[in-house]
């Protein structure tokens, strides 16, 4: 396998910010060219390429590394791409090196440009594809996250609410969707102040929760048709996997290339087993790292899949128990989200790459 430093002439590391992104050149022998900071507009991002360009003597066998591409350096990443150049996303930075040397933008852009030259090509973290459906899911999947974050913080106001005041709701269990129907139909009486307040109170609360259900529906919807439009429509034939999670699977992939095989995939996701052995004992445990979003789609897809899927519960019943060859329900169901991991990837991997309409 080739080492980075060997296919490339420059290498130019970016540290984003919301205002600058600070730029800096190295050789592939890792000498430093120059380090300039330009504003995060398009003018300033068009700036930077024409400093680059000059810099480089226009040299296109240059690889651009940038921090942040999905957040930050998403715009600059977009540009980057669009005037030729190849762009990596920048790895994970070693806080221990910082120790006796300091830290600034300048320095950490150098860093970041220098910390791809010893790594191998297939090491490199290809930045997601981020225009047509993959845009488009990427924002509602964002979307849909705010909305069921903000759906649970008012479902838990509420329920706080009729349960420390009498508003003659039974609340000793969890609101039913009856119940909050029922309180947004209320219509103020005439009673104490407090009883008034916290009625009122109660009713603007049912009422945001009935919108965002009704918002979290039409999101659905959205995602559904555009994910039955997208390259990812095969993984919808797969037991347990709805629209929502074969959006987050896609995404994640994004295009042919980016992880490098069904392994860097499970680790993405935190799928893949970590050693957790000690002297007698030989076990792997559950990995805390990766896309959080990823993983929680894989382990709703598995959670369903225990419940509905025939195959699935014969596995279950074959291996748990308490004999020395048999598992625990933690490590089976890590086993079923490695096996979806390395099934979804196969999938993903065999898409007509054809681009999509936007």
């Amino acid at each position: 396998m080739s080492i980075v430093a060997h296919l490339y002439s420059f290498f130019i590391g970016v540290d984003t910010h919301a205002r600058n992104h600070v730029y800096s050149i190295v050789t592939n022998t890792g000498i430093l060219v120059e380090t300039r900071s330009f504003p995060t507009t398009s003018a300033g991002i068009k700036r930077a390429l024409t400093w680059a360009g000059r810099r480089t003597s226009g040299d296109l066998d240059t690889l651009w590394v940038v921090e942040g591409a999905a957040s930050y350096g998403a715009v600059l990443t977009g540009h980057i791409a669009a005037a030729g150049y190849p762009v990596v996303e920048a790895g994970r930075m070693d806080a221990k090196a910082r120790h006796g040397v300091g830290k600034s933008d300048e320095l950490d852009s150098r860093r970041i440009a220098a910390s791809v030259l010893p790594l191998d090509a297939d090491q490199l973290r290809w930045p997601r594809h981020g225009e047509g459906v993959r845009q488009a899911l990427r924002v509602l999947l964002a979307a849909r996250d705010a909305m069921t974050t903000e759906r649970t913080r008012m479902i838990n106001s509420l329920t706080a609410l009729v349960r420390t005041i009498d508003l003659g709701i039974d609340a000793r269990k969890s609101l039913t969707s009856d119940q909050v129907d029922e309180i947004a139909k209320w219509r103020t009486r005439n009673e104490d102040v407090d009883l008034s307040t916290a009625r009122e109170e109660a009713i603007r609360l049912a009422k945001r929760v009935l919108v965002l259900n009704d918002d979290l529906q039409t999101n659905h919807d959205r995602l559904t048709e555009l994910v039955e439009a997208s390259p990812a429509a095969p993984l919808l034939d797969e037991p347990g996997i709805g629209p929502f999670s074969a959006a987050v699977c896609f995404t994640a992939w994004s295009h042919p290339g980016r992880v490098r095989n069904e392994a860097a995939f499970a680790a993405l996701a935190g799928v893949n087993p970590i050693p957790a052995s000690s002297g007698n004992t030989r076990r792997h445990r559950l990995n805390r790292g990766g896309d959080r979003q990823l993983n929680r789609a894989l382990h709703t897809v598995v959670m369903n899949r225990m419940v509905h899927d025939e195959r699935t519960r014969n596995y279950v019943a074959r291996h748990y128990g308490e004999e020395p060859t048999k598992k625990s329900k933690r490590e089976i169901k890590r086993n079923l989200k490695r096996y979806l991991a390395r099934r979804v990837y196969k999938i993903l991997n065999a898409l007509d790459t054809v681009p999509q309409p936007a």
